[in-house]
């Protein structure tokens, strides 16, 4: 297992589901000081996830269908087309995403091209060059066990419906719980 630090500590293991969470750059409010303190890990995440749920500044880019689209493109060709994940669950919110993936390599190799490309593609579509499109460093935790996986899965899914966007997991357009190809 590889581990690193950045501002945040990260696992890096082939085979073991993942839950990843990356977000806009810029979107959080400057000055904010992430992880609150003395929070855990876990809270930190829910805290910062709440924030980004209930923003209504900042860039939230991902609300237009073909930055959206291009997403969620990407996240579905990193399994099917280049096999560097599988993917189990996604959601795609105006200022972030999250993706429970089993990796086939390492993290850096399938998190920076998605983001890499995805980037490009955002910025292409809104015709700025030279600017940052995501945050630098992605929030991931390792799945422990079935039931976190389960856990997981639901939390991503039902993301928009707790952030008042949609009745209805299956009423988010930008998510696997509609099953998208």
């Amino acid at each position: 297992m590889a581990y690193y630090e950045r501002r945040l500590p990260h696992c890096d293991l082939i085979g073991v589901p993942i839950f990843v969470t990356f977000r806009l750059h810029g979107s959080l409010p400057a000055g904010r000081v992430f992880p609150p303190a003395g929070l855990r890990s876990g809270k930190a995440f829910v805290a910062m996830d709440r924030a980004l749920d209930t923003a209504t500044t900042g860039p939230m880019f991902l609300r237009i269908p073909d930055i959206a689209e291009s997403v969620r493109k990407a996240i579905v060709d990193g399994d099917r087309r280049f096999g560097r994940y599988n993917v189990h669950s996604f959601v795609i919110m105006p200022n972030h995403v999250h993706l429970l993936v089993t990796p086939h390599v390492r993290t850096k190799d399938w998190s920076g091209p998605l983001k890499g490309y995805t980037g490009h593609e955002a910025n292409r579509i809104l015709g700025i060059s030279g600017k940052p499109f995501w945050q630098d460093e992605s929030y991931d935790h390792l799945v422990r066990n079935d039931r976190e996986f389960d856990r997981i899965t639901n939390y991503i899914e039902y993301n928009p419906v707790k952030a008042g966007l949609a009745a209805t997991p299956q009423h988010w357009r930008w998510s696997s719980a509609t099953r998208n190809p």
